[in-house]
């Protein structure tokens, strides 16, 4: 049974169906309807630099391209990861997950350690064509600006048909054409948050074609798009832009 078919009576017959949703725990949606896929708290040494260095099944699309420079540190139970610039893309930290409806619970801190910085999180499919990398929907948390977006990379800018047609605009420092601008815009929603260099909970969920983003147990919200349906998450990948660090993380399969 999904979270919105458990509450939904209740709520509305009090009319208090926004206030209840905002209070709801979607971790504890996870723990009663999942099945645990992942779980590490990261109590141990990295061995290297290259890919595999983390251990525990964790791999890097990033590690191999600067070989000698360490990004990832395991640091009295704390993963910190600072983006090398001679690699030319943030770092990207993934681990095999597999699932249709599920999520993540991640702690996080953005540690301050550079003016701007952001860490996503979200799932890709790389067997999956027609998307750059196999890129699917991520939360995106920064702190300059203070947001939190929730995105479908999958039917939005990473398809591969949009992303050639995106790219001379970009390229170019020139606006979308309005009738791109405006299908991109339905592909994401962000929500404002205090931004800060502490300690947070953030749990992220797919059910259907619908994300959720879950700050320190407040539902911060939600949006549908059709990528987020992507029937095989196969990746949970973590991207640091350049610096975040991670506690804990839990993976769940809930279908």
């Amino acid at each position: 049974m999904s979270r919105s078919q458990t509450l939904l009576p209740s709520l509305l017959a009090c009319g208090l169906f926004a206030t209840v949703a905002a209070a709801a725990d979607d971790a504890a949606w996870l723990r009663s309807n999942g099945t645990l896929i992942l779980a590490d708290s990261f109590d141990r040494e990295e061995d290297g630099n290259l890919a595999a260095a983390i251990g525990n099944g964790w791999n890097s699309a990033t590690a191999n391209r600067v070989p000698d420079i360490k990004q990832a540190d395991l640091d009295d139970g704390v993963l910190k990861v600072t983006s090398a610039v001679e690699a030319g893309h943030q770092a990207h930290i993934h681990h095999e997950a597999g699932f249709e409806d599920g999520g993540a619970v991640v702690r996080f801190k953005l540690p301050g350690l550079n003016k701007h910085e952001a860490l996503t999180v979200g799932f890709v499919d790389r067997q999956t064509k027609g998307i750059h990398a196999g890129h699917l929907c991520y939360a995106i948390i920064s702190n300059s600006p203070p947001r939190v977006r929730l995105t479908d990379y999958k039917t939005g800018v990473m398809d591969l048909e949009l992303r050639k047609r995106r790219q001379p605009y970009l390229d170019a420092k020139k606006p979308l054409p309005q009738d791109l601008a405006d299908l991109l815009a339905t592909k994401e929603r962000q929500f404002s948050w205090a931004a800060d260099h502490e300690w947070h909970t953030l749990v992220l969920v797919t059910e259907g074609d619908e994300m959720r983003v879950t700050l320190d147990g407040k539902l911060l919200g939600s949006h549908r798009s059709e990528g987020f349906a992507h029937p095989v998450k196969r990746w949970f990948s973590l991207l640091m832009n350049p610096s975040a660090w991670i506690d804990e993380v839990e993976v769940w399969k809930v279908k």
